[in-house]
């Protein structure tokens, strides 16, 4: 879709988006097209019982003034606006947009003339809005042999504002976060049969197009490092497991990265110990951590992102064959620590534990963040409505839950304690790789901490919210590219200078 930002004069023709606040209070540019219409959107709205309440939407067709049709979207409640918000009725416009097979259209933003609408920069509403239909306008279709006739999608949507040259400039920032949200959409919807740790590894080295520096490490280099329990995990497949490093150096030379880390497990069948059939389809999308952070990292060289900052990814197919770990297996990790494996369908957190290690013993990071679709234990707990959040560090624990209001895309700060690390004890080995039936989410944390050391540190559980999460006015897709504009914003607001 083509989005531009141009000067608030109504277009001469065609479809027409105009913003009313509730009590049937219309923006100033919406009162002129009203004007051009002798009043026929006015009326309509009365005719209806149109009141403005928060993404009701109003159709008038040919209302006159050379308009073909008029969409009148409801703000609901000014004060109650926020920037989020903007971001959110940009996406709940698109839809609605799509929904009425609506190609090209003018939206009559020029809300900074309302007095009501505080603390919003310059053309920031426009850039918001226009952020949040880039969002929203995403399908994967790739694998459809029959195209509908007539494309829903929109194809060029056009912000009337009064800022149009800093409306432009401050989505150019949000695009190229929206580009990696959609790569690791398109990451998590893709059939295991195509996306595999091979295919997915060299998807990512295309990466370096856009100035990211990627190294890929072989099954052999990971042997020579120690990564058994990494490499445990994927011995069943007939796909080799990789490790990807992604590196953006766009802070000051020298200075420490901050580290992102990336769950990116294929395919899960449980290996041996394996998952029921029902619902089993959906273990493609247990490689959204990693898709996140590959995403994340896309986001924030097409953006050039003033800091320093590395990705690592672990890749492996958790299958089953004769070769594939046993139950009771004991593996040695690249730390040195033995962990016996109970559970092969506990294979997340063995990924994990190298990639973990690894990050913080080579980069020796400021910070270090994991994503993984990791435990059912914390949907139980949370649901689709957030991340479990467990952290080593307050400070950092409350930014990105502040980066998480901010974006919508929420978070919840769960336990660490000792009486929990006990659970995980084992008589044979250091650890175990599960800590019975209780705290579950809880459990998985506190095996992942004991790969970290004292960095500050957080693991992000987003079984919940990668895919098939709750569906959004800015998302739509299985596949959600959840974490992208959370993490952006934590860097962003935190780690720039």
């Amino acid at each position: 879709m083509k989005i531009s930002f141009s000067a608030p004069a109504l277009p001469p023709s065609g479809t027409l988006v105009i913003l009313c606040a509730e009590g049937g209070v219309l923006t100033p540019l919406a009162k002129t097209a009203n004007d051009r219409t002798k009043g026929q959107i006015s009326r309509a709205m009365k005719a209806a019982g149109y009141s403005g309440k928060r993404d009701e939407v109003l159709d008038v067709l040919a209302p006159g003034g050379d308009f073909d049709r008029v969409v009148v979207f409801g703000l609901g409640k000014l004060k109650a606006l926020k920037p989020l918000d903007f971001e959110m009725i940009g996406g709940a416009i698109a839809g609605a947009l799509q929904g009425l097979k609506v190609r090209q259209v003018a939206v009559a933003v020029a809300i900074s003339d309302l007095a009501d609408v505080k603390d919003m920069a310059p053309g920031e509403a426009a850039a918001l809005m226009a952020s949040g239909a880039a969002l929203r306008i995403y399908g994967f279709d790739a694998y459809k042999t029959r195209k509908p006739e007539a494309p829903k999608r929109l194809e060029a949507l056009t912000l009337l504002t009064d800022n149009a040259a800093i409306a432009r400039r401050r989505f150019a920032i949000r695009d190229a976060v929206r580009e990696g949200v959609h790569f690791a959409r398109d990451l998590v919807n893709e059939p295991a049969n195509v996306l595999h740790p091979v295919s997915f590894a060299a998807r990512v080295q295309a990466l370096s197009k856009q100035g990211l520096k990627v190294e890929v490490l072989s099954p052999a280099q990971m042997k020579k490092l120690g990564m058994n329990a990494l490499l445990g995990v994927g011995q069943g497949s007939a796909h080799e497991a990789r490790l990807v490093v992604m590196r953006w150096n766009g802070g000051k030379p020298g200075a420490a990265p901050l580290a992102f880390v990336g769950k990116g497990v294929t395919f899960d069948t449980g290996g041996v110990s394996i998952k029921p059939a029902a619902g089993m389809e959906d273990m493609k999308g247990d490689m959204g951590g990693a898709a996140a952070v590959s995403g994340l990292m896309l986001a924030l060289a097409r953006r050039k992102a003033k800091v320093n900052a590395v990705g690592v990814i672990g890749l492996v197919e958790n299958a089953i064959d004769g070769n594939a770990q046993r139950p009771g297996d004991v593996v040695k990790s690249m730390s040195g620590q033995t962990i016996a494996v109970l559970n092969t369908d506990a294979e997340g957190r063995l990924v994990l534990a190298d990639a973990l290690w690894y990050a913080q013993s080579r980069f020796k990071p400021k910070v270090m963040i994991n994503l993984a679709t990791l435990t059912g234990a914390i949907m139980i707990a949370l649901g689709k409505e957030h991340a479990g959040l467990f952290s080593n560090n307050d400070e950092l624990a409350q930014r990105l839950a502040d980066a998480g209001l901010a974006t919508g895309e929420k978070v919840w700060r769960m336990p660490l304690a000792p009486e929990y690390d006990k659970l995980i004890d084992h008589d044979v080995a250091d650890m175990k790789n599960i800590g019975g039936r209780y705290a579950g989410s809880i459990t998985a944390a506190q095996f992942l901490q004991r790969f970290v050391n004292n960095v500050p540190w957080v693991h992000l559980d987003v079984a919940g919210t990668a895919l098939d999460a709750n569906k959004t006015a800015i998302n739509q897709s299985w596949g959600s590219g959840w974490g992208v504009r959370l993490l952006d914003r934590l860097v962003a607001d935190h780690y720039e200078k």
